[in-house]
């Protein structure tokens, strides 16, 4: 019933039902609250809008199970990745949409800035009570860019006890940063202790399907039907580090096709996008290397990877190297299994999908893998 006259007046509202039974019994009141969501949210970062790739299928997955369930799943869930990657996006999406499917839970995002700010404000001005009160209060709690907590002393020992007061009374903590935890090396070990004591999922930058799907949706939402796939292909080809650059890029590209009055062609987009993002000669990682830095990572040899062994770890560390493989080279299925002691096709699908299904999930290894993903695509040669 509130929820259904919430959407009908378009506005929060108190909702008392009294009846005969209720004054029968005294006149016991069953009451309903609808709150909305923090206004500093923007329409436009809803789960709808985000599109989903390789990249940061986990992050999404994670953040929509807390949207539906907030502290019922991953709870705290810290996601991390280089900006224009979707964090911001993310945390968002979570606060609209349990602004607007929540049954009156209360939301509230900020950057970690806005915390720093208000509390040195708070503290100037006697207000410590009302500070604590707007964050404790809470049931969902988003804070964005938490990196920059380092060097705040006396913030950060506020933030540590805002962290605990909502982690144990059963609410919803989401934190984002540009790093893990374990290399926010600036902060005291106790709070990144409890940054990773729920699920940590990685950003990484969008893959080459990924980026035209991004820039396809991006150009049918502004209604830019005029330009063509393959100029989207160059877009793509050429932006390859975040989604917020990809989206300057193709309004680059249109901004300057309609002030110029030409067509937004890929030789327009190659000559506009050449100085901002020339060509890179880099190269994927081969495959011994990506055998090697998996090996290291689960801490067995190369041999025992290569091998036949059913083990445990060994059969662990050699599923991931296998998915690497497929993700981060372009080897066919039977070269990748020729170097990988000469299994056949079929294992090697096999061994691929297992883990994708396990990062799916947010199984034990879906951290071990998006590091090795980062490491050995910044080491590209």
């Amino acid at each position: 019933m509130r929820v259904a006259a919430q959407r009908a007046l378009g506005a929060s509202l108190e909702i008392e039902l009294i009846g005969d039974q209720a004054s029968a019994r005294g006149g016991i009141e069953d009451r309903c609250r609808a709150r909305e969501a923090d206004g500093t949210l923007n329409p436009k970062y809803t789960f709808g809008r985000f599109v989903i790739g390789d990249g940061n299928r986990l992050a999404h997955a994670a953040a929509l199970a807390i949207a539906e369930q907030p502290a019922q799943v991953y709870n705290p869930l810290f996601i991390y990745g280089h900006p224009g990657l979707g964090k911001t996006h993310l945390l968002q999406a979570i606060g609209s949409y349990v602004g607007a499917h929540g049954l009156g839970l209360t939301v509230r995002y900020a950057p970690v800035e806005t915390f720093v700010s208000g509390f040195i404000q708070a503290v100037r001005q006697s207000r410590g009570a009302a500070f604590k009160s707007a964050f404790r209060d809470t049931d969902v709690l988003l804070i964005d860019d938490v990196q920059f907590l380092a060097g705040k002393e006396k913030t950060r020992e506020e933030f540590f006890h805002t962290f605990n007061a909502l982690y144990e009374n059963g609410r919803q903590l989401v934190i984002a940063s540009d790093r893990p935890p374990h290399e926010l090396g600036e902060l005291e070990p106790r709070l990144i202790e409890r940054f990773g004591c729920g699920l940590v999922a990685a950003l990484d930058p969008p893959n080459m399907a990924a980026r035209m799907t991004i820039l396809r949706k991006r150009a049918r939402d502004g209604r830019c039907d005029e330009i063509c796939d393959s100029a989207l292909q160059e877009i793509a080809h050429r932006v390859t580090t975040n989604v917020r650059a990809l989206e300057g890029a193709l309004t680059r590209v249109l901004a300057y096709a309609s002030l110029h009055d030409r067509a937004p062609t890929p030789e327009l987009a190659s000559e506009l996008l050449l100085t901002l993002y020339p060509e890179r000669a880099t190269a994927p990682p081969t495959i011994a290397e990506i055998q090697a830095e998996t090996a290291r990572a689960f801490g067995v040899d190369r041999t025992s990877l290569l091998s036949h062994s059913r083990s445990a770890l060994p059969s662990r560390a050699r599923h991931v190297a296998i998915y690497l493989s497929r993700e981060l080279t372009k080897e066919s299925l039977p070269s990748i299994g020729k170097l990988f002691g000469g299994r056949n096709h079929s294992t090697i699908i096999h061994a691929h999908r297992r883990v994708r299904t396990g990062l799916e999930q947010g199984g034990p290894d879906a951290n071990t893998v998006e590091s090795l993903r980062r490491s050995l695509s910044s080491n590209a040669r």
